[in-house]
């Protein structure tokens, strides 16, 4: 009976998928719910067994002053804390990993960024590797999917060439704006008529559900293997965002992005460095481990493609194996190096920390 318990306890270790990690963002915390504690069975029900993580996986970039990436770091430069409690690094890898990328292109940009964007998508492609990955999509009020995953580098630039952006807040997939009953994509008789731009510019506000499109390119992610591939989302948006077309809250896109281990990269379009429109970009960025790129120019963004794929492929692995208390479900994760004058980006927490399962 034991040896059963035993095996058991082992299998249900190794269900747990890989976690990756990342320092925290002073001010940026998620706040997840407190788990509740299934420990506390009722008379009569089976006992109930915790068990662990056994290890966490973060990949971490690091860059110099000039933004340039820092390759020669060995084991020795990196010290972890979770949770404010130091861990030991007990695997250390600089392996190229493939890339799993949503390229999430915004389709409702302003005439200058739209004719700054359109041409640099095809350049995306000069970046990837043929390992690589990627499906193309855009959104604007509403989240357009593509044709899948491909490696195939041929279709990937031809579906790139063929992507062409417009300056205003598009109807559904389904062809209805609100939703309603449709004929042939026009209301079905009785139906109100569509007056798509009364309900588009309600007081002036951004239409744009870009909180959405992120956890809708999460969810085309969900069944990518992050133990073998970096799963990430290149984000091409100028930063609107319509809080009252959104149905997903930032907090609960941030909550699925790092419970699936993915880190998103945004390339923010206009002139205006750091302007506040930036700031949903920024934090989805800097909140995964991520990175974002302020572009003015079409040939500035070419250049942030390839940094993009280059970062997320090659990037330190640290594992470590969690020695603090495990009762919460949220952890956060600080990745210091002890060379200084460099910059650590990497995921700022990870969910997952336990599970139970009952026993006969």
């Amino acid at each position: 009976m034991l040896i059963k318990s035993l095996r058991k306890i082992a299998a249900s270790a190794l269900v747990l998928g890989l976690v990756w990690a990342c320092p925290v963002v002073e001010g940026q915390n998620p706040s997840p719910p407190p788990p509740s504690d299934p420990s506390q069975g009722t008379q009569g029900k089976a006992p109930i067994i915790r068990s662990n993580v056994e290890e966490v996986i973060v990949p971490v970039t690091v860059k110099d002053r000039s933004g340039n990436l820092v390759v020669d770091l060995k084991k020795d430069d990196f010290r972890v804390l979770e949770d404010n409690v130091e861990q030991k690094i007990t695997d250390f890898k600089t392996d190229p990993f493939p890339v799993s990328m949503i390229v999430l292109i915004d389709n409702d940009l302003g005439r200058k960024d739209q004719d700054q964007v359109e041409p640099s998508l095809v350049s995306i492609v000069a970046g990837m590797a043929t390992t690589d990955e990627a499906f193309i999509c855009r959104f604007d009020q509403y989240f357009h999917e593509g044709k899948g995953f491909t490696r195939d580098q041929d279709k990937l630039v031809t579906e790139l060439q063929r992507t062409v952006l417009t300056s205003h807040s598009s109807t559904p997939p389904s062809g209805d704006p609100f939703g309603g009953p449709t004929i042939n994509n026009a209301p079905a008789p009785g139906a109100p008529p569509f007056d798509t731009q009364s309900m588009l510019a309600i007081k002036g506000q951004p239409t744009k559900a870009l909180d959405d499109a992120v956890y809708s390119a999460a969810m085309l992610l969900k069944d990518r293997d992050s133990k073998k591939r970096r799963k990430i989302i290149l984000l091409i948006s100028d930063g609107q965002n319509g809080a009252k077309f959104n149905t997903h809250k930032y907090d609960e896109v941030l909550a699925e992005l790092l419970r699936q281990s993915i880190t998103v990269y945004s390339v923010a379009t206009g002139s205006e460095y750091f302007n506040r429109k930036f700031t949903r970009l920024s934090k989805y960025s800097h909140d995964t481990g991520g990175d974002i790129f302020y572009g003015a120019k079409q040939d500035s963004f070419s250049d942030f493609y390839a940094r993009i794929t280059e970062e997320a492929r090659n990037q330190y692995t640290l594992t470590y194996s969690p020695r603090n208390d495990r009762k919460v479900d949220y952890h956060t994760i600080e990745v210091r190096v002890r060379r200084e004058g460099l910059t650590v980006l990497a995921r700022q927490g990870y969910y997952g920390g336990t599970f139970a399962e009952g026993t006969r």
